[in-house]
């Protein structure tokens, strides 16, 4: 591809974390004909490198890994989906992961372009107008602060069971916050100290997930392959259709596929980010796709009795499942497992949520910018670390009253794929009026429209799919909001952005996308 040549134009002055002033520098190959740096390129879309760039593509396969997390994915949603739809639960599975392929394949082209922080924010003001574009950040960004909220009350549990107690509701609430803080408390050292835990995670994974998967599957079958599609007559119990009840199971099962965008929080801090976070976002999800996949079928096959899941008198079917064949002496072992496990997801989703904030903070379009996008000594970002967790523990009052599992997996996954739509519908609309041709790493030639419009339709679906309040989904005589958690939860996000939106005018501050300046060696869509 031919070099461009730069604009005369320079980006508009941004104001750092610090307060100084943002200047952009020519990039390396305007000064003395090398490659420019990452830096380089982060000045030329206007911003100044204030994170440590310090991952690789590992590293950030890692971020991804951990927060899409198959231990967070399955484990969590196991029980809820057989409970609707029995053993056929598990084919809900792979339409979601073919459905979230799409997103990805939207998402890579979007990151090879643009790889900032706050990614969904950065992308929609640059393919859209700016009131739409900040709304689609917002949603984003109250997305995965909102998905934190659920991580953390799904955690709690396992910190119990590994003490043999039972939680109740306002206990489990508050050690939810107590993992939050701990979560706060290892981001605020920076992102060296947040590859640690999480590789220490990603080893937990490995023992959860795909040893234990594995020799459920080989060695400690109960159950012949039909169970798969045995409902159990688990819809007829509820009182609804063979198709109610897998509508409801891939409501559920959309949650184990929505933690790839972390890759794109810690593009800033990716050595050649452009690249590398279209692909490690392909790893992440594919990888724990397959991974969820295998361990849904060796659990469902190695229980003992998928009924009782079914009758909802086994709660925790996965560890059910592994002490009946390994034994009793694995009991406490495997629940220390993924116990950490949660614990590296949260580390990392966490972290991923203060990026975004850090995002929107330094073009002062968040509520207190001044504060939220500080940066502590440790290059990590302070001031987004302590308003996503607060605005996370706010969400947890939701499981005061009964157990709400069900409600709050529905809650976070209807909070994230609503930003997906969004996005997907900028995005395309922006291909169809020829304003927005991907121009980065990576490109998908002809087939990027009709794989953007395939994405559009997916994700719509889910939004309903997710939104739609089922009874279904929450514990006998929840009290009503909990039913309808996910409407709720995404009609007071939509509404309180719009409030801020109209009060502020927030995209009246947002820099000038047409400002950014082109890299002197613009590279190239590689055509997949």
């Amino acid at each position: 591809m031919a070099e461009n040549t730069p604009t005369e134009h320079t980006p508009p002055v941004r104001t750092t974390a610090q307060g100084a002033p943002a200047q952009s520098t020519p990039t390396g190959s305007a000064q003395t004909g090398s490659a420019p740096t990452d830096a380089d390129r982060l000045a030329a879309l206007g911003y100044q490198q204030e994170l440590r760039r310090s991952l690789s593509v590992l590293g950030n396969i890692s971020m991804g890994f951990a927060v899409v997390s198959p231990v967070v994915g399955l484990y969590a949603a196991v029980q809820v989906g057989m409970s609707v739809a029995g053993g056929a639960w598990i084919w809900a599975l792979p339409l979601c992961l073919l459905g979230q392929c799409l997103v990805v394949a939207v998402y890579s082209e979007l990151a090879s372009q643009w790889p900032l922080a706050g990614g969904a924010y950065q992308w929609s003001r640059r393919l859209s107008r700016p009131a739409f574009a900040w709304l689609s950040g917002w949603m984003w960004q109250f997305a995965v602060m909102f998905g934190n909220t659920t991580v953390a009350y799904l955690a709690s549990p396992w910190l119990f069971a590994l003490f043999g107690a039972v939680p109740t509701p306002t206990e489990q609430v508050l050690v939810s916050v107590g993992f939050l803080l701990l979560c706060t408390a290892v981001n605020a050292y920076g992102i060296n100290f947040l590859r640690w835990f999480v590789s220490l995670g990603i080893a937990a994974e490995a023992v959860a997930s795909v040893l234990v998967g594995f020799t459920l599957l080989l060695v400690f079958r109960q159950h012949g392959f039909s169970l798969l599609t045995d409902f159990l007559d688990a819809p007829k119990g509820l009182g609804i259709s063979d198709t109610g009840a897998l509508l409801a199971a891939v409501a559920v099962a959309g949650w184990a596929f929505i933690g790839f965008d972390a890759c794109v929080s810690t593009a800033e801090e990716t050595k050649d980010a452009a690249r590398q976070v279209p692909r490690a976002m392909w790893w992440s999800l594919l990888s724990v796709g397959l991974v969820v996949i295998l361990n849904a079928v060796s659990v469902e096959l190695a229980h003992p009795d998928p009924a009782a899941v079914v009758a909802v008198t086994d709660l925790d079917p996965v560890t059910t499942a592994v002490t009946h064949a390994f034994g009793g002496w694995a009991d406490k072992p495997f629940v220390l497992v993924v116990l950490i496990s949660f614990t590296a997801c949260l580390m990392a989703s966490q972290g991923g949520a203060a990026r975004g904030l850090y995002s929107l903070a330094r073009d002062d379009v968040f509520p207190f910018s001044r504060h939220v996008r500080r940066i502590n000594r440790h290059k990590a970002p302070i001031g987004g670390l302590v308003a996503a967790t607060v605005i996370s523990c706010a969400a947890l009052p939701l499981g005061l009253s009964t157990s709400a599992i069900g409600s709050l997996i529905t809650f976070g996954s209807a909070a994230t794929f609503v930003p997906f739509f969004l996005l997907t519908v900028v995005a395309l609309t922006a291909r169809l009026r020829g304003t927005w041709k991907p121009a980065g790493a990576v490109g998908y030639g002809r087939l990027g429209t009709p794989i953007n419009l395939l994405a559009v339709l997916w994700t719509g679906f889910e939004v309903v799919n997710i939104c739609w309040p089922r009874a279904v989904l929450a514990p006998a005589g929840a009290p009503w909001y909990q039913v309808w958690a996910a409407p709720l939860g995404v009609g007071t996000v939509t509404l309180a952005g719009l409030a801020y939106l109209l009060a502020r005018r927030p995209d009246r501050r947002m820099p000038d996308p047409d400002q950014d300046r082109p890299s002197t060696d613009e590279l190239a869509p590689a055509v997949l």
